[in-house]
């Protein structure tokens, strides 16, 4: 069974096609047409809502690596909801745009809307006024968010953090539609705080939108519900053999949602075919576009272990076999496969700031909200933008095989086995990978850089904000302690070919040059012995090559004028 609350009510289904999206689900299921289908692809933002997670005891907070729980009241964030799964809105609170206004009882003349809508009727923030509702769900997120970090202190005294004009145009990123164009919803997004700050000095009732629940409340009540609505012969059944029950089942349709690593390679191996849902960002399109009905769907979205993140030593390891090499990495950041975008960008603020400052030019918030980093390298799209990045940071992909055929005889209790391998060697053709029927991925290792290593990173696309790449080139370059010579380059190529792929020839010319803008356009040259660039919608395959190489020559310029920065 999934449980979730949709505009304030709970809502518990176990009799669901697991393939249908949440706007399916809205529109056709609770007759909730506010919310609109636009693209039906993830891209334009009109089918936008507004979700916040409930606390559950058996789903915490986000964990750093000492254990610490992080964010205890949980955020709002936005989704796609034409390409998200209704199931994974278990333990969450979805709310649409009729939720936002507070309710007419308190107002019989009309309902009080929301800072967000009354700040884009005074601003005529819509035209035709199909894609306002996405654009009002985006506005009411950062609104609320903010309002969460405002004091009570600050809120009396009517002090609250005013949006920015970045934050307002940030926030909307992901709604694309251009009739008004977007001076007068910016307009409307940055007087959303005045309005709300007017209204509680006036004390008009303000909706609060968090569904406020005891910690335990949706672990303990799905509990007694999912004991309620199981027949005790199939509890016997399951217990004797210890099968996991499906959350959704519909015409031999199912989901599973596991709770643990074990439930998941338990389910994994009894199902090898079955296709593993994490965010399901490029995934939903499978549903949306090409009508693919999944028969059997393991989703991952409950499963803590892989949204987790830790460091490791790898020096003080002695199974390390480098654990003697002074030139390899002393500290490796594990990324667990299920960490979203946005979960992510906090330990990459920490740890590689160049590789979140990309973030802003990667995908929209909706996207960023739910799109995971082991589904963006597992579904080995070309065109992905994280698959270059970690490629140049010598990254490592931990996988895991679940063997639904074990012999009785083998002396292992373990149903799978795990591997570690070079992400380089991951990606073999065009959408296929290490990856097989039965296998995962486990987590991400990424080696920290040391103070003479330096990452640049250059996407080039159509669009600046929510656009894929036409190419994306990603170098790390190694100088020597007085910064003079190139020790060692790691060029990572996105957009170019069939896969992501490491400009080896590039790389090697680069290595014991004079560390000068010279070197740079001399490794340029060598770029075609690496790979020939495709033609497609988005760049021609010349388009691609001239860019690539003047990307490199920039690398070169930035890294020559930080050195002159750090001796001036």
């Amino acid at each position: 069974m999934i449980s979730f609350y949709l505009n304030g009510k709970r809502h518990e289904l176990t009799q669901l096609n697991p393939n249908t999206t949440v706007l399916e689900y809205l529109r056709l299921h609770e007759g909730q047409t506010d919310t609109k289908e636009g693209c039906g692809s993830g891209d334009c933002g009109a089918c936008t809502v507004m979700v916040q997670r409930l606390p559950n005891a058996s789903q915490p907070a986000l964990s750093d690596e000492n254990g610490d729980e992080k964010n205890a009241t949980p955020p709002f964030y936005t989704i796609n909801s034409c390409i998200t799964l209704v199931s994974l809105m278990d333990g969450h609170h979805l709310m649409t745009a009729s939720y936002l206004a507070d309710n007419p009882e308190h107002h019989p003349e009309r309902a009080l809307l929301h800072p967000a809508q009354q700040a884009m009727v005074e601003y005529h923030g819509s035209q035709c006024g199909f894609c306002t509702p996405g654009f009002v769900m985006s506005l009411a997120c950062v609104y609320e968010n903010n309002r969460m970090q405002t004091s009570p202190e600050a809120a009396s005294q009517n002090d609250a953090k005013q949006l920015s004009y970045d934050e307002v145009v940030a926030s909307i990123s992901g709604n694309l539609c251009r009739c008004t164009g977007y001076r007068p919803i910016i307009e409307a997004g940055l007087l959303m705080s005045d309005i709300g700050q007017q209204r509680e000095a006036e004390q008009s009732a303000v909706k609060d939108l968090t569904i406020s629940l005891t910690t335990d409340a949706m672990a303990s009540t799905k509990e007694s519900i999912v004991s309620e609505h199981v027949p005790a012969e199939t509890k016997l059944n399951n217990a004797e053999s210890n099968d996991i029950a499906p959350a959704l089942n519909d015409a031999g349709r199912q989901l599973y949602m596991p709770k643990s690593l074990d439930e998941l390679n338990q389910v994994l191996a009894a199902n090898p075919q079955a296709t593993i849902w994490a965010g399901g960002t490029d995934l939903g399109l499978s549903v949306t576009q090409y009508l693919v009905d999944h028969e059997v769907i393991i989703q991952l979205s409950a499963v803590e272990a892989l949204k987790s993140w830790s460091l490791f030593d790898a020096k003080s390891d002695p199974s390390n076999e480098d654990s003697n090499n002074e030139q390899a990495p002393s500290q490796i950041l594990i990324l667990g496969a299920g960490m979203s975008y946005q979960q992510m960008l906090p330990v990459l603020k920490q740890y590689f700031p160049s590789f979140a400052q990309v973030f802003e030019r990667i995908a929209s918030p909706q996207i960023r909200n739910m799109g995971t980093i082991g589904g963006n390298i597992a579904n080995a799209s070309p065109i992905g933008d994280l698959p270059p990045i970690l490629l140049a940071l010598d990254a490592s992909i931990h996988l895991r095989h679940c063997a639904p055929n074990r012999k009785e005889s083998d002396n292992s209790n373990e149903i799978y086995t795990d591997e570690i391998i070079p992400l380089s060697e991951f990606f073999l053709d065009y959408k296929k990978t290490k990856l097989q029927a039965g296998s995962y991925v486990v987590a991400i290792h990424i080696p920290l850089m040391h103070d003479n290593q330096h990452l640049f990173i250059h996407k080039i696309s159509k669009r600046y904000e929510d656009d894929i790449s036409a190419c994306l080139l990603a170098a790390r370059i190694d100088v020597s302690a007085d910064g003079m010579t190139i020790e060692n380059a790691k060029l990572g190529l996105g957009g170019m070919a069939a896969i992501p792929l490491l400009a080896t020839t590039c790389q090697q010319a680069l290595v014991e040059q004079a560390a000068e803008v010279a070197s740079f356009e001399q490794a340029a040259q060598v770029l075609s012995a690496d790979v020939t660039p495709m033609t497609d919608v988005r760049a021609s395959r010349e388009y691609r090559s001239h860019v690539v190489q003047r990307l490199l020559v920039k690398c070169g310029k930035q890294l020559v004028a930080g050195r002159q920065t750090e001796t001036a």
